[in-house]
């Protein structure tokens, strides 16, 4: 852990190619800190700032975040925090910070705490009333999902699924029908069996996509249906990060006895021409069908003519 009588953060430098710069001092406080998922030229400018600054770097694995931290020409002491000794260093790492020290949080590559060590820390911290202070960055979840060529404007992200077919198509079926963009971690050596699984679940024909390696030297997307992802990464398996994206399901057409019933509910307040409008666009069926239905439906429901200018 860092020595609490350091020297002031504002003696602290980073460099970018060859060239140093003071590092601003911050306060004391928890930075998640995010850094390159693999390019290390995607790191930001404020995140070198906050990383020499900071008066210790906890991060994952020492030797990873070593690498980042030199290309930068950053001297800060690191601190191992992972899920084998997150129980023993949190107690210390919040002394430190109850004690006016400034402690960035990072993981391996990416944005700290989505799917890496770091929530419990963080929860503990702001129930203690101390500052969390978050530096974005770096997402593989985000980098995948514009890659993907699907739907952006909502997306669940999953994590990683279960390891095991049962678990795994078990989670797939709780998110099956929701109306978003699906983005999920795999592991590369399970790749083809949870396409496999995801294109069962979720259906074969379902547009998706495979991210592997992304921001490196072999970054790779691949992009077709869930069955053709599945057999593809079955007869040529893929190496590195691997995050996986699925569409959103097809629109359901609502059947007519739904539609009649919707129509009933919404006759009884308005007329043909707003009820179609409405009912159409909560069922997926063409206005046009759906507002001679109702007028067909009108009638029997005791309406008179159309009165609302629908033509």
């Amino acid at each position: 852990m860092a020595d609490p009588n350091a020297p002031s953060a504002a003696t602290f430098t980073y460099a970018i190619d060859g060239h140093g710069f003071r590092a601003r001092p911050i306060e004391a406080g928890l930075y998640p800190v995010a850094t390159p998922i693999g390019n290390l030229g995607d790191v930001s400018l404020r995140a070198l700032e906050v990383l020499a600054a900071a008066d210790v770097v906890v991060c994952e694995d020492t030797r990873v975040s070593r690498t980042l931290l030199d290309r930068y020409g950053i001297a800060r002491p690191l601190a191992p925090y992972h899920d084998h000794n997150a129980a023993r260093e949190r107690p210390r790492l919040l002394a430190m910070l109850r004690g006016g020290m400034s402690v960035a949080l990072i993981s391996d590559a990416g944005t700290p705490l989505v799917s890496d060590p770091g929530y419990k820390l963080v929860e503990e911290a702001l129930a203690e009333g101390i500052k969390v202070v978050p530096v974005p960055g770096a997402s593989a979840i985000l980098a995948a999902l514009v890659a993907a060529g699907l739907p952006t404007d909502a997306f669940t992200f999953l994590g990683f699924l279960p390891p095991k077919t049962a678990g795994r198509r078990a989670r797939l079926a709780a998110f099956a029908d929701v109306p978003t963009t699906l983005v999920l971690y795999e592991a590369p050596h399970r790749a083809a069996e949870a396409l496999a699984d995801m294109a069962a679940v979720l259906g074969a024909d379902r547009p998706g996509a495979l991210a592997r390696e992304l921001t490196k030297r072999f970054e790779e997307v691949r992009r077709g249906t869930l069955g053709d992802l599945a057999a593809g990464a079955l007869a040529d398996p893929p190496r590195g990060e691997i995050v996986l994206v699925a569409g959103p399901p097809p629109e359901r057409v609502a059947a007519v006895d739904d539609v009649d019933a919707l129509l009933a509910a919404a006759l009884a307040t308005t007329g043909p021409g707003q009820a179609a409008a409405e009912v159409a666009k909560a069922t997926g069926r063409p206005r046009k069908e759906v507002y001679a239905r109702a007028l067909a439906l009108r009638p029997l429901l005791g309406g008179g003519e159309d009165d609302d200018g629908e033509g």
